[in-house]
């Protein structure tokens, strides 16, 4: 491949998104769309209300899922159940025979509709040690939520207080640290041993954007996501982790939609809209990085072979031009408005398909 700065197409498969929320209703119409357009599966979070924490409620969101895929596409939805206290052992048993992906915990209060997550982790040893036995995947939104806690600390707390004693607890447990935010999470998983079952996803959001952008000239509130946007030392630590080649890190947009008013108010909701053209930002990303070559396994191979599914015979569809193009002040979204992140501003990429 020329060097970097030389490419001005890339052609690669379609992406996997192994963190996505696609919420429900009629927002599936805006968000599978714009998902299945780049994306060939996505794990689909279950931070729904009320949360998807059995096999009915995952077999009907998947059954709508699948009727708002426009004709012609292709895009396989990977359900996770939300660990409440409505998950027992004996769910965990039953999990991969009914469609189960993986296991997503939520820390009770650390994000969007966590308010169901669990708040003691030594109770869900029985339910950790089955997974472990089955090979369930546990996807972990990491961070403590104790109130003396700063919100900026809140996922090396986590990484030292409780991932760390979970995996020495639980060794052959798959577990997926998701959209991880700082230098000390690149730093645990840079010091683990390459057999350990242990991976991360990683954000556009975090590869681009430090804190300035949230708070700088004004509280902007469509960069509000959480984990929230930490310092440039932890964004340049994000972004050397992802264009290392290093199978440990790849993929998940974490793209949480919420309409334009419910993000613009007094307390407004965290996420950021990145589906509508994710793989363009990455490729911004992994620009700045002088790093191009690295973006087809971060986004194609290397979360896929983590998860021991199969990454063959796909076409290169997918279209990835050197084109600056501006992304646009809004969206049409159920009945409301959806602002895209780093909405009217411009990129240098754009998304195509063959």
């Amino acid at each position: 491949m020329p060097p970097n700065q030389q490419i001005t197409e890339l052609t690669l498969p379609l992406f996997d998104d192994f963190h996505l929320h696609l919420r429900a209703g009629n927002a599936l119409k805006r968000t599978v769309s714009d998902a299945s357009f780049w994306a060939r599966r996505a794990i689909v979070m279950p931070n729904l209300q009320p949360p998807v924490d059995n096999f009915d409620l995952a077999d009907n969101y998947r059954a709508d899922i699948i009727k708002n895929i426009p004709a012609g596409r292709n895009f396989e939805a990977l359900m996770t159940l939300y660990l409440s206290e409505n998950i027992k052992t004996d769910t965990v048993k039953q999990a991969k025979e009914r469609g189960i992906f993986a296991i997503k915990w939520y820390p009770k209060g650390a994000t969007t509709n966590s308010e169901q997550g669990i708040s003691s982790v030594q109770a869900c040893y029985p339910i950790f040690a089955e997974m472990e036995k089955r090979g369930v995947p546990l996807l972990i939104h990491g961070e403590v939520t104790d109130t003396d806690i700063d919100i900026f600390e809140r996922e090396a707390v986590f990484i030292d207080r409780v991932l760390i004693p979970l995996r020495r607890d639980f060794p052959a447990l798959q577990i997926t640290l998701e959209h991880i935010t700082t230098a000390r999470a690149v730093e645990y998983l840079l010091s683990i041993p390459e057999a350990e079952k242990t991976a991360a996803t990683i954000t556009p959001q975090h590869l681009l954007f430090n804190r300035n952008q949230l708070l700088v000239g004004g509280i902007k509130p469509h960069f509000y996501c959480l984990p929230i946007l930490k310092c440039e030392t932890d964004r340049k630590a994000l972004l050397q982790a992802a264009t290392s080649g290093n199978p440990r890190f790849f993929l998940g947009t974490d793209s949480a939609p919420h309409a334009q008013h419910k993000k613009e108010n007094s307390c407004g909701c965290a996420g950021c809209y990145s589906a509508w053209n994710a793989p363009a930002l990455y490729a911004q990303a992994f620009e700045e990085a002088g790093a191009l070559d690295k973006l087809e396994n971060f986004a194609c191979k290397f979360g896929a072979d983590f998860y021991d599914i199969a990454t063959e015979n796909y076409e290169r569809v997918l279209k990835i031009s050197r084109e600056e193009n501006t992304i646009p002040a809004n969206l049409d979204y159920a009945e409301d408005k959806l602002i895209p992140l780093f909405a009217e501003n411009k990129l240098n990429w754009q998304i195509k398909k063959n």
